[in-house]
């Protein structure tokens, strides 16, 4: 790790030691808490555009905090940019993609996060893995935790879905459910002061984001995105957000291309949440963010926060971007939309971002014309108590096609005389 030169405060610039990665900036922190990010030794680590390399997110190890023969890798990274052509028609848009990460090992983007972080911890010598997760970065920190041979904890609800909960229990992890979700916190905390683990996800109130080390990992998808567009930034980038690590990683990766010359520009950010905190700040001017009122709760259980990070609302004002709340009626919708129209099951909250664009368009912001990346986080197979509301069972039909072409056009509208559908 002799490429990282400290910690430095996404607010004030200041420098940390490179081990402080489980702190926020002391400075910052009774005014606006800000996460700290990851400072190199240059300014700018200028290299070959890629060409080459393994088909993971190493083959960008050179504008990362750890060298690729250090890495901790089950192959994420080089998903699909997918062209969403009939949601684009839906939206008057003619260049609408979709980053899909559902084909990262443990079907999210958190694997990128976790490969990256989980190289650190090993790098340090770090005796354990811990996670604070509502499912998918739980998912993501067992995994990675299993192929460095490194022991993990993940704390989550009660109620956690029971496909993430055996997802991560399968990959070895001790996994323990808390009743009120503050716990799963308190007792990370104290679990990384007490046994030094090592922490892949936020840990304290109020959140100010995840490891910085692990948010490096998501400046990949920036990459992946410029590469496969040949190397240009789309216009728009939108993304459901928590605590906004991917967006800041995101933006990070596009202006470290734009610093070495590999693209002409950055796009604007747009932040999909569920409560409006992001929004709130934004309309106030203010860099504090508003904690804001959770009910109804929201199905979309990993963009669930009340309140954003202050990173994410400079990420959205030096992009010129927005921050859009979106409701789970909407949300659903999309999700439905996708699946149907162009083949893509995602989670609950990956559909927020099309609902955001769908809002942005509405009131003029995107033109038809202009190129727009949603962030795909995940499959809908992780949660599928949100998903989809459906037909209910599936219909039983005696082996007669008749019979069977009654159902079908009772309960799924089917009409086989007629091409296309959904």
């Amino acid at each position: 790790m002799a490429a990282v030169r400290g910690l430095t405060c996404t607010r004030c610039g200041a420098v940390h030691p490179p081990d402080r990665f489980v702190d926020d900036c002391p400075i910052c922190r009774e005014v606006a808490p800000a996460n700290l990010a990851v400072a190199y030794e240059t300014a700018s680590r200028r290299i070959a555009r890629i060409a080459d390399g393994p088909r993971s997110i190493w083959r960008y190890a050179a504008l990362l905090p750890v060298p690729a023969a250090a890495a901790v890798s089950l192959g994420e990274g080089m998903t699909p940019l997918v062209p969403l052509i009939r949601a684009g028609e839906a939206l008057g848009l003619r260049r609408l993609y979709g980053k899909d990460e559902s084909g990262n090992p443990t079907g999210s983007f958190k694997d990128r996060l976790a490969s990256v972080a989980v190289s650190a911890a090993r790098s340090m010598g770090a005796p354990a893995i811990a996670s604070s997760s509502t499912g998918n970065a739980g998912a993501a920190a067992a995994a990675y935790a299993a192929r460095a041979g490194l022991p993990c904890v993940v704390f989550t609800g009660a109620d956690a879905p029971p496909a993430m909960a055996a997802q991560i229990r399968a990959c070895g992890a001790a996994v323990v459910g808390v009743e009120e979700m503050a716990d799963r916190w308190s007792l990370l905390a104290e679990g990384i002061a007490r046994f030094g683990w090592f922490p892949t996800s936020p840990h304290r109130a109020p959140a100010v984001g995840s490891n910085p080390y692990g948010i490096e990992g998501y400046k990949t998808i920036a990459y992946e995105v410029a590469e496969d567009l040949g190397w240009r930034a789309p216009d728009w980038c939108v993304l459901p957000v928590c605590y906004g690590d991917a967006l800041v990683g995101m933006w990070r990766g596009f202006t470290e291309m734009l610093e070495m010359g590999w693209i002409a520009d950055r796009p604007r950010m747009v932040a999909a949440e569920v409560y409006g905190s992001l929004g709130a700040a934004l309309a106030a001017g203010s860099d504090t963010v508003p904690e804001m009122a959770v009910e109804p709760a929201t199905a979309a259980r990993s963009i669930g926060a009340a309140r954003g990070t202050y990173q994410s609302l400079r990420v959205i004002r030096d992009s010129g971007g927005e921050a859009v709340t979106v409701s789970d009626r909407a949300m659903r919708s999309w999700q439905r939309a996708l699946a149907t129209r162009d083949g893509l099951f995602v989670e609950l909250a990956s559909a927020a971002a099309l609902a955001a664009v769908d809002a942005l368009r509405a009131g003029g912001a995107i033109a038809p014309d202009e190129t727009t990346v949603v962030l795909l986080t995940a499959t809908g197979l992780k949660d599928l108590a949100p998903a989809v509301e459906g037909p209910g069972a599936i219909p039983v039909v005696p082996p007669d096609l008749d019979a069977a072409l009654a159902v079908l056009k009772r309960v799924y509208r089917f009409d086989p005389r007629v091409s296309g559908g959904g």
